[in-house]
């Protein structure tokens, strides 16, 4: 293990980003400034726009990190369950157990989304941010519908559906859960919702019983 006094610290470009998405997730884009995030990282106002040219520039970059490592745990999840199932199905549904205690480990909840608190305030940002943030969303729809046509080939769904929908609602069941673990105070309650999307997801494509 490296020594702490020995890490350097991260560039203040992500000091920021990191001071940033704490706020915005805790009280909205515009309910944080740009004189708290100063405060909080140790830089001049100079050093903030040396990094980011406005708020609006730094909405951009906050997006982009989201979506990124947000990917990033996406790639992850189910490249390990495409490898321990070559079924469609299967995989789909380990990928979702797997991406409900994820979320289970999370020590305080999910901290929130941010491309739902840009959306909630969109009229606050330029058109390349809200761009930034419609193409997160239609690349997740696209990443699980390309998984829900391999299970369609093998297992046709049991009752008519439209799979672009049914991908949608993996994320709509994701955020609208955050939202409830935040209201209820229940950490648990969106790991839950991750395994009822599960079970609705078994219950489409599995074959009647003979």
């Amino acid at each position: 293990m490296v020594d702490a006094l020995t890490q350097k610290p991260p560039p203040t470009r992500q000091q920021i980003i990191a001071a940033a998405q704490e706020a915005v997730l805790a009280k909205g884009f515009s309910g944080t400034s740009i004189d708290e995030l100063i405060a909080a990282v140790g830089i001049s106002k100079s050093g903030f726009f040396y990094h980011f040219r406005d708020k609006t520039e730094l909405a951009k970059a906050l997006l982009q990190c989201y979506v990124e490592e947000d990917n990033r745990i996406f790639d992850s999840i189910f490249a390990r369950a495409d490898e321990l199932s070559e079924d469609p199905l299967h995989s789909f549904l380990i990928g979702l157990k797997m991406l409900a205690e994820t979320l289970g480990d999370l020590p305080n909840g999910h901290p929130g989304c941010m491309v739902a608190a840009i959306c909630y305030h969109e009229q606050l940002f330029d058109r390349e941010v809200r761009d930034i943030n419609a193409k997160a969303i239609l690349g997740w729809r696209q990443r699980f519908r390309e998984r829900l046509d391999r299970i369609s080939t093998v297992y046709p769904p049991r009752n008519p559906v439209s799979l672009d929908d049914l991908a949608d609602m993996l994320s709509a069941v994701a955020d609208g859960g955050i939202v409830l673990s935040k209201v209820t105070k229940d950490t648990d309650s969106l790991p839950r919702q991750i395994l009822l999307y599960r079970e609705f997801v078994r219950l489409i494509f599995n074959p009647p019983p003979s």
